[in-house]
């Protein structure tokens, strides 16, 4: 039942994840094309602020939630109470030193720009519970309908504002209208309403867990999201508007598949919590999964790079290309992280997670601010050596309780890294040899690449490949059945 359970979150996860995802990339693909990197870090000059709080608003809350296994509606009406309470505070905190940010980046047009961001936090807040329960019950039908419906209504907004040369504020009303369309719609789905209840002994029972996951949570978006201040006040808006749309294109498909895993992983990690083997299996069965996909993603966006970006964004962000070939690296071990930290916080040691993050945040932003002396590359190299560092202290804990290192962890993805590489190396000698235009080169790319890679799979036996063939073929013998 869990399996099944397990399956068909994943499968509608992934539906909603991915064609969020790709319609929003459609639109940001289009909005590449009508406006500048200026504008674009304009606005990314903000996300620091806005990301810290949200994480406030959030306090850990939400993850408290999932991983207790006996909640009651009164726990339910406190976390709802709570997060918009402080989604009303720390919006008048934004909208308070929107004028000292603005003075800080010497751009004025971030006062009002500030101010519509600041209100989504309070209408996100009226659905973060709905959006949390869901998440609790594996049930993501309805939110893949919800996250669609919002990433097309509210790009179609935002292209509409940026043809109409609206410039910064098309981004920004494009937020605004998703967070108006998805609390709305979630609230439709979602039957459950709040009462005018609030109880301590439910916030501080929770709140003994959600703590930790809030200062996990601020360290990551600051470590995550410094990148920001250091290249926005050091290099300028075009800079950090040509570094956001690297980062940005990597985490298409490095970002889609770590959320997609952490939305379904924690769940199901949690139940399974107490059973070790159980726990194990499904942790072994994750890694060579999620891995056997991204692997070959992420190296293949970095070798077929330099005729990507023009075709998708016009020649004007070429200077993205570099940068997307670094990042790329340190994208390849991003699931990897998720699934250790998920295995730490579905057993409930978010006090232990909380020194792993302290310990990797430090050494992390020391570099990074280190790395900001050599410019947006810097800061790039910074990342791709953090991730390899990050894997070995995540991983630290996986191996104390479950037996499960580094070692086993790099093991089990070693067949179709292997497989994946050799493909990269050949797609490379095709960009190398092959003189015709970007658009061409990079269907040539994308088909042979996908051929090298399942071909060589299939070849050489990798047991990824297998189990998701094997997978594949009973969920469309249970359809056929049906």
């Amino acid at each position: 039942m869990l399996k099944e359970k397990t399956i068909s979150a994943v499968l509608w996860s992934g539906v909603d994840i991915f064609f969020r995802q790709a319609f929003q990339f459609i639109v940001t693909i289009a909005l590449a094309r009508m406006l500048s990197p200026e504008e674009f870090g304009t606005i990314a000059l903000l996300y620091i602020f806005t990301s810290v709080a949200s994480m406030l608003v959030s306090s850990g809350f939400s993850a408290a939630l999932i991983q207790s296994q006996k909640v009651t509606y009164t726990d339910e009406c406190t976390v709802f109470w709570f997060n918009f309470t402080m989604a009303v505070i720390c919006a008048i905190g934004l909208w308070q030193i929107s004028p000292w940010v603005s003075e800080f980046y010497g751009k004025p047009e971030l006062i009002p720009l500030m101010w519509v961001l600041a209100l989504n936090l309070i209408i996100s807040s009226l659905s973060s519970i709905h959006s949390t329960l869901l998440v609790k019950r594996l049930s993501f039908k309805g939110q893949t309908k919800v996250g669609v419906i919002s990433a097309v209504v509210s790009g179609l907004i935002a292209v509409g504002l940026a043809w109409l040369d609206f410039g910064v504020w098309a981004l920004a009303w494009q937020s605004l209208a998703a967070a108006l369309i998805t609390t709305a719609l979630l609230w439709k789905i979602n039957k459950w309403r709040p009462a005018l209840v609030f109880s301590l002994s439910s916030f501080r029972r929770l709140f003994r867990f959600g703590s930790f996951m809030l200062m996990c949570g601020l360290l990551d978006v600051i470590y995550n999201r410094i990148y920001t201040v250091l290249i926005g006040k050091q290099y300028g808006s075009w800079e950090l508007g040509i570094y956001d749309r690297a980062y940005g294109t990597q985490q298409l498909p490095a970002g889609t598949l770590t959320s997609i895993l952490s939305r379904v992983a924690f769940p199901v990690f949690s139940m399974v919590a107490d059973n070790k083997q159980q726990l194990i299996s499904g942790v072994r069965q994750a890694v060579k999964g999620i891995m056997f996909i991204n692997i070959p993603l992420m190296l293949g966006v970095m070798v077929t790079a330099k005729s990507l970006i023009p075709v998708l964004f016009g020649g004007q962000w070429g200077a993205s290309v570099p940068l997307l070939q670094i990042l790329c690296l340190a994208g390849v071990l991003y699931p990897l992280h998720a699934i250790n930290v998920n295995v730490l916080t579905a057993q409930g040691h978010s006090h232990l997670l909380l020194r792993v993050e302290v310990v990797k945040k430090t050494i992390g932003v020391a570099i990074i601010l280190i790395a900001s002396n050599y410019g947006a590359s810097g800061i790039a190299w910074s990342v791709a050596l953090l991730s390899v560092l990050g894997l070995f202290i995540n991983a630290h804990y996986t191996k104390v309780y479950l037996g499960y290192g580094v070692y086993h962890q790099i093991k089990d993805c070693l067949p179709q890294f292997t497989v994946a590489s050799v493909m990269a190396v050949i797609l490379y000698g095709i960009g190398s040899v092959l003189t015709w235009s970007s658009p061409w080169l990079l269907l040539t790319q994308v088909f042979m690449g996908a051929l090298i890679y399942f071909v060589g799979c299939m070849f050489f036996c990798v047991k990824a490949f297998q189990d998701m063939r094997l997978l594949l073929t009973e969920q469309l013998s249970r359809k056929a059945k049906c």
